[in-house]
């Protein structure tokens, strides 16, 4: 069973050392439409056998394989094949994404097309990439600084960009020299499938990448298997907290991005109307289901009561859909534990703040994971609803004092991802974005680019993705002085 537009050859299997497999449980999961609450595909569950055997298929290939040890330009002749089958599937990926987690079919495919163009640009960048530098040392008449391959890699991917964030994770692995676990989310398996299949049909050598999907048991397994020497984690700061506890103990090492709380600071000089609509239109994205999601809006106290309502205006236009309607604006959130998380603070939200929009159910919709946007004014920024990462369409709106008082509200968060200033002054944008502690931060809007170093302070996680931190985080730095020059590096 598999979703519409959707060809996967073998969901019923898991992919260890280059070949599909029977999953060792015997057992499958169900993929649920968010949508409809139907199931809409069925997928190999891998158990601690199947994890371990992808582990030690991973290791062998790092260990006694030959990929480790090629030369760059054979590696990106490799990858550009991967990046051809997967352009060529572009349709079928973004088909995936919307029947496992909702994701509007529009915002599906120009999300999938921007990733397999990341994915290009990785390549691009291993190809450029000195591997080996000359430095001048005080040691050896010749220092040479060459970048190894960190080892085995499990890449753990969250289900709401399953495919972006599992492609960017094998692409710089890959590139480096890795070998890789892939490990998806339960609710959204599909896209690592195609991962797979566009690797076994580029001649990616046996074991260098592996794909195993399972529950939670399974995936703790994975992480604390000694054979796996990094852990490239996207997920929430509970699971972080203990992947980076369990890497700490063996020295392990680990990229951990994780939970968000992330503020808009409004300035006077930005135009209310301009600010309403881009603060709906964004919390509204991908069911507000991304971890830098603007979903705190800091606003002069003497503007509050004007912003507020003319975001609640733009909220009550937004039109509640499933999310092949071309129609739709707000598709459902990924799946009914989601939902009722999103309500449990929801609740919270009504007897601590003002709920001005939103709330409920859509009364037009009976079945399906669907939430109105949701509007709290006169927000405490100590409370939940300010404080904990919601993962929702849900917006908080907080007064402040002055510039001074709205960074401290900013500051006062666990979080520290991503951000953004509403202003047309760029010398304010960039004086108050270097004073709030997050990993990013953008002028009006919630801006991002892949090519650059994303990541967290605070409790948003360790380490960066992206741009040339991302490929390095893949790689070893080892210092070599010698008393002449190599005859090839």
């Amino acid at each position: 069973m598999l979703p519409d537009g959707v060809a996967v050859k073998h969901p019923d299997k898991v992919w260890i050392g280059g070949e599909w497999r029977q999953p060792h449980s015997g057992r499958m999961i169900d993929i649920v439409s968010p949508d409809t609450e139907t199931v809409v595909a069925l997928v190999a569950e891998a158990d601690e056998v199947d994890m371990d055997a992808a582990v030690a298929a991973a290791r062998d290939a790092f260990d006694h394989g030959a990929w480790a040890r090629s030369a760059a330009a054979e590696r990106v002749e490799v990858l550009s094949r991967m990046s051809a089958h997967l352009h060529a599937r572009a349709g079928e990926v973004a088909a995936a994404w919307s029947a496992q987690i909702g994701a509007l079919a529009g915002t599906a495919a120009g999300i999938t097309h921007g990733s397999n163009l990341s994915f290009d640009g990785i390549v691009a960048m291993a190809a450029q990439f000195e591997f080996v530098e000359r430095r001048a040392s005080i040691g050896a008449p010749v220092g040479l600084i060459a970048h190894e391959p960190v080892g085995v890699v499990a890449a753990i991917a969250p289900w709401n960009v399953p495919y972006g964030i599992m492609l960017s994770k094998v692409a710089y692995a890959l590139a480096a020299g890795c070998t890789v676990v892939m490990k998806p989310s339960p609710e959204t398996p599909l896209e690592a499938y195609i991962i797979a299949e566009a690797a076994e049909a580029a001649g990616v050598p046996p074991g260098v990448v592996n794909l195993v999907c399972g529950h939670r048991e399974a995936s703790d397994h994975l992480v604390c298997n000694h054979g796996v020497d990094k852990v490239s984690f996207t997920g929430s700061t509970v699971a972080g907290q203990r992947i980076g506890a369990v890497c700490g103990e063996r020295i392990a090492r680990c990229t951990l991005e994780l939970g968000g709380k992330s503020a808009a600071i409004v300035r006077d000089d930005f135009p209310t109307a301009a600010a309403a609509g881009l603060l709906a239109g964004t919390i509204t994205m991908m069911s507000g289901q991304i971890c830098a999601m603007l979903s705190r809006v800091i606003v002069p106290r003497h503007r509050h009561d004007e912003l507020a309502s003319a975001i609640a205006a733009e909220m009550a236009k937004v039109v509640i859909g499933h999310s092949n309607d071309p129609a739709s604006q707000l598709g459902p959130v990924a799946m009914k534990r989601q939902l009722e998380r999103i309500e449990g603070y929801i609740a919270e939200g009504r007897a601590t703040a003002d709920l001005l929009q939103g709330g409920n159910r859509p009364s037009h919709l009976n079945r399906g994971y669907f939430i109105e946007p949701t509007l709290f004014a006169n927000v405490d920024n100590s409370s939940r609803i300010a404080q904990e990462e919601i993962f929702g369409p849900v917006l908080s709106l907080i007064p402040c004092d002055d510039e001074e008082d709205a960074i401290r509200i900013a500051n006062e968060s666990r979080f520290g991802l991503s951000g953004s200033v509403l202003t047309h002054d760029p010398d304010a944008a960039y004086r108050i974005a270097r004073r709030v502690r997050t990993g990013g931060i953008g002028q009006n809007g919630l801006r991002m680019d892949f090519g650059l170093p994303f990541g967290g302070f605070k409790q948003s996680g360790i380490g960066r993705e992206g741009g040339i931190e991302g490929l390095k985080g893949f790689l070893e730095a080892k210092t070599i002085l010698i008393d002449g020059e190599p005859v090839a590096l």
